[in-house]
């Protein structure tokens, strides 16, 4: 049985291997600053675990009362069609506070449009903004 719950700093290889996996090479690279990222000051992490193994995971930033912004978020392909997505975003969101979830996104487009949303253009600017190519 898959229970989501909090993070704990036990989880964090799972999420590392989470991440590497989906080809996301920031928490990979310096597992000491994800821990630091994942338990900062306004942010909520929570994962769905089975066991010991976390089978997803995701990550907001919140204001607590407005608006939650959803950083990261992935779950083990062995554990994808089982709603774990739509769990912890609900779980987070009652942890976090606010009355939405914004985030940008280059993938699942399917797993997003199926929850309740409003679709809005974004954009995401990068400190590096002067070495972009025009």
């Amino acid at each position: 049985m898959v229970d989501v719950r909090l993070f704990q700093p036990p989880d964090l290889d799972g999420i590392v291997a989470l991440c590497a996996a989906e080809g996301w090479p920031s928490f990979p690279e310096d597992p000491a600053r994800a821990l630091r990222a994942l338990t900062a000051p306004g942010v909520t992490t929570v994962v769905a675990a089975d066991g010991e193994r976390v089978a997803g995971f995701a990550q907001l930033l919140s204001d607590g009362e407005i608006q939650a912004h959803l950083s990261l978020i992935a779950v083990d392909p062995a554990y994808r069609l089982r709603n774990l997505g739509r769990e912890m975003l609900r779980y987070a969101l009652s942890i976090a506070g606010g009355s939405r979830i914004d985030l940008i996104t280059e993938t699942a487009p399917e797993f997003y449009s199926a929850l309740p949303h409003r679709r809005l253009d974004g954009f995401r600017i990068w400190p590096q903004i002067d070495k972009l190519p025009e």
